[in-house]
């Protein structure tokens, strides 16, 4: 799915009204139908359960009119709070006429803001996404008692006071949702760390928006969900052999750290890798061979962390990283493998690989385009050299990075963002909370060097099909052992099972 910008989100609506020949009044009646079935169908709340609707000036203010009138239609006895303004919009004022006299509409101000009862449904329809700066006075007060409330608070669109397109200032007022009910498309806002306080569990409501306008609008940034990728993942042929996916070379794991090794190895298999070749230091060769038995061994002449790079003219492409530490002779390995990869050969660099480019800060320089790297924030700040300010800046410097070295990078997180060569940058929908455990980034890396070694897939399918099918994973190893209880070896076990719901 495409993010638009909340400008192209208005012209999208504008857009749908030219091209279905209808009034913005309709298309509001549609977005407050969408909302109030939800509310039905999810909350089911009780007739006697209090519902309080508060409604700002504009159009989301007339989203939420347009609710409590439904509402009130299905025999709920909703209470309205208006907030005062010099001006309404006229949609607005046109749903307020609508209003049945039998619905109970008050007029906030700072002292008439009553405590809401803990079992109350509150729906925010106070400001969306045309808000331009942070909220002060009166509604910064109205924002303040929501937030207090112990009330299941939904909001329209957006939370109120949440900047759509841009960083939002620290103890700004926001209105702190549970639920966020959202129209056609997800906002950037959603996808970002610091507005998980904001938004909640937010939701997608279709409402019948312009297809030919999505379409042909272009963005920078895609939402990645099963329907993207659908057909990307090419089905296995009946006369494929293990040639047909590809000889991979796994450059992993030092003294203590080989469970990584072991992790990301398992992975690659799991993944469909034709062969897999585990380069591991001395001390690694009894342990891989007796954990990995589909892996073949290829000691490293030094027992305890890896000192030689093998001939890669074998091998479809490499994965470089997990649990390798950070030895001065281990950076010459990683020296030694950009100079020699080549155009053709791709990488995969993940965890002490990319401290060890972090380091050596002039190797950066020398990755050869297209390469994959897995970072983690912390990771891709010591890439970066410098904190970033805030969420966007982070996907600015997440796009500059991968436009100057020509390559892709996982900046993994609850919606991993994948950046690409080109500027786009794709976040994805699975995963869950239980993955933040050790190990899961080492499944990742082999996950993405057995797709990588499949000489079908281009760069940019590979690793979208890749970080998808990780966090798959994670979610179908979650319903069986629960977020808490997830671990990186459960990810492995159910690999096979996520590639094969992309295969249908």
């Amino acid at each position: 799915m495409k993010i638009l910008s909340a400008a192209q989100t208005r012209a999208l609506d504008h857009a749908t009204l030219q091209a279905q020949g209808i009034n913005s009044v309709e298309l509001m009646e549609r977005a407050a139908t969408a909302c109030t079935t939800w509310l039905l169908d999810h909350l089911q709340p009780a007739f006697s359960t209090e519902i309080h609707v508060f409604c700002g000036p504009g159009n989301n203010g007339g989203d939420g009119l347009a609710v409590a009138r439904q509402l009130h239609a299905a025999g709920y006895t909703p209470q309205v709070w208006l907030l005062p303004a010099e001006k309404y919009s006229p949609d607005y004022l046109h749903n307020r006429q609508l209003l049945p006299e039998a619905i109970r509409c008050q007029e906030l101000s700072a002292r008439r803001l009553l405590p809401l009862p803990a079992d109350a449904v509150v729906l925010d329809a106070l400001f969306g996404t045309g808000l331009t700066r942070v909220l002060a006075g009166l509604p910064a007060e109205v924002v303040q008692h929501l937030n207090k409330t112990k009330a299941t608070v939904v909001a329209v669109d957006i939370p109120s006071g949440l900047l759509a397109d841009a960083p939002q200032p620290a103890g700004t007022a926001v209105v702190r949702a549970r639920y966020t009910l959202s129209f056609e498309l997800p906002k950037l806002a959603f996808l970002l760390p610091r507005n998980a306080e904001f938004v909640g569990d937010w939701k997608i409501l279709p409402i019948g928006l312009d297809q030919a306008f999505i379409h042909n609008e272009p963005v920078d940034n895609y939402f990645v969900d099963a329907a993207a990728l659908a057909g990307r993942l090419p089905k296995r042929g009946r006369f494929s052999h293990k040639g047909t996916f590809g000889h991979a070379l796994l450059v992993a794991g030092s003294y203590g750290k080989l469970g990584a090794a072991l992790l990301a190895a398992q992975a690659c298999l799991r993944a469909g890798v034709g062969l897999l070749t585990v380069r591991t230091p001395g001390v690694g060769y009894a342990v891989l061979q007796t954990a990995v038995p589909e892996a073949m061994a290829l000691p490293d002449p030094a027992s305890y962390f890896i000192t030689e790079l093998p001939e890669l003219q074998q091998y479809a492409a490499v994965g470089m990283g997990p649990g390798l530490g950070q030895e001065e002779s281990t950076a010459e390995v990683l020296r030694l493998l950009l100079r020699q990869a080549g155009p053709h050969r791709p990488l995969v660099l993940d965890a002490d690989a990319l401290n060890l480019l972090a380091s050596h800060r002039e190797l950066l320089h020398k990755l050869p385009a297209n390469t994959l790297l897995t970072p983690h924030p912390k990771e891709f700040e010591r890439l970066m050299s410098e904190p970033a300010r805030d969420d966007y800046h982070r996907l600015q410097q997440l796009r500059a990075f991968c436009h100057a070295h020509r390559c892709y990078c996982v900046l993994k997180g609850a919606y991993t963002a994948l950046g690409t060569p080109d500027g786009p940058i794709y976040f994805n929908s699975t995963g869950n909370p239980g993955m933040a455990t050790g190990g899961s980034g080492d499944v990742l890396t082999g996950l993405l060097l057995a797709l990588r070694a499949d000489q079908r897939l281009s760069a940019l399918d590979a690793a979208l099909l890749g970080v998808y099918a990780h966090g798959r994973a994670g979610d179908l190893a979650a319903q069986e052992s629960g977020e808490a209880g997830l671990i990186a070896s459960d990810l492995i076990r159910f690999i096979g099972p996520a590639l094969r719901e992309l295969e249908g």
